[in-house]
């Protein structure tokens, strides 16, 4: 970096340097101190590897977003997502240079103040904090002003969390009969094996494997915004073999046997009432599961049968690691952030452990023990 002092009427110095690309930059200013200040500045950059060049640091957030997205391999659900996240931001037209943690902290704000929910909101930030590392990645951010804002809380899992009773789950698999006979294998699925509601869509007669007690769960149902089906791997990590009860693979085969014979195998499970070629629709299956509702009387969503589902393999004494292939989850961290509070703690295992002793020191005399008031 060069610095030189100028002549003439007005600002008397003028600060330059040459950049990696051997461009040169210049400005002007009234005192040495403020040149001076102005080079440590952008010599801090070039040490830190903060440096952005000038006219790139003038992109905005919603420049650099439009070129970047069309850039990236999503699927729909994803650019959804991502669209919406970052249609949201109130600094959209803030260059990045100019962009500070301020708008940043402004935009979550707004959001709380219109009753989005902190997850909501924990989402969309996570998304448009992809796209500021990105522009960080691409050198056209100088930081990620991200780093130190304040989300609101979530609730704990065991707080927001609800999960329907056993009884709860055979009344609403019952009540199909009178409503929609074909869906009861549906809710089964659901609830003894743990699917997704687009991954219980997706199924065909050839993943169901009814000697083995297996269901393989190769892809997933979503709907666009404009009902468009699109039919694509399950999420990442979730391709997976669930382990089925005999009980389970009842219902499917008498749901073959009654609704969906044929020869061939990879006919839909689930169909829709309209065009068999096609799964249920999303809209469908929510109408069934809101009539179901009503008639049994339970306020669930279908996808607190996942959480059922994951409950009883947790009170039944499956691992972390055994939860995790069934549910079909990246990590064993997403399912300990999620189902964590179903574990025993210490305090369980403690009192479990000494009534294994009172029960070996004493066995049937424990009772006679006892005093009575």
């Amino acid at each position: 970096m060069v610095q030189s002092k100028t002549h003439g009427v007005g600002k008397r110095w003028r600060a330059r340097y040459v950049d990696d690309n051997s461009k040169e930059h210049a400005k002007s200013f009234t005192r040495k101190t403020d040149a001076q200040a102005w080079l440590d500045e952008i010599t801090a950059a070039f040490a830190t590897g903060s440096y952005i060049d000038p006219q790139r640091g003038k992109i905005t957030f919603a420049s650099f977003y439009k070129a970047w997205s069309a850039r990236q391999v999503w699927v729909s659900g994803t650019q959804h997502a991502m669209d919406l996240a970052a249609n949201s931001v109130t600094f959209s037209n803030v260059a990045f240079n100019d962009l500070r943690m301020s708008h940043v902290e402004e935009w979550v704000k707004r959001m709380q103040d219109r009753g989005l929910e902190a997850t909501t909101i924990r989402t969309r930030f996570a998304n448009v904090r992809s796209v500021i590392r990105a522009a960080v990645q691409d050198k056209a951010a100088p930081r990620d002003v991200t780093v130190t804002v304040k989300l609101p809380r979530v609730r704990k899992s065991e707080s927001a969390m609800s999960i329907p009773t056993a009884q709860e789950v055979g009344a609403a698999i019952r009540a199909t009969a009178d409503i929609e006979p074909e869906y009861g294998a549906f809710i089964a699925v659901c609830g003894f094996a743990g699917l997704r509601r687009g991954e219980a869509s997706a199924l065909k007669v050839s993943d169901v494997d009814f000697i083995r007690k297996e269901i393989h769960v190769r892809r997933q149902v979503q709907w666009t915004d404009d009902g468009r089906m699109e039919v694509r791997g399950p999420k990442y990590g979730s391709e997976r073999t669930i382990f089925a009860p005999e009980g389970l693979v009842k219902i499917l085969a008498e749901h073959v046997r009654l609704y969906r014979g044929g020869d061939d195998p990879d006919r839909w499970l689930f169909p829709s009432s309209r065009d068999k070629t096609h799964p249920a629709h999303a809209a469908t299956v929510g109408r069934w599961w809101r009539i179901v509702r009503q008639k049994v009387g339970i306020e669930y969503r279908l996808h607190d049968l996942r959480h059922f589902y994951a409950s009883g393999l947790i009170a039944a004494g499956c691992d972390v690691v055994t939860v995790q292939r069934a549910l079909g989850h990246s990590l064993a961290s997403v399912t300990l952030d999620t189902y964590g509070h179903l574990w025993p703690n210490a305090n369980d295992r403690t009192r479990k452990a000494a009534a294994g002793l009172v029960e070996q020191a004493l066995g049937a005399t424990a009772d006679a023990l006892r005093t009575d008031a």
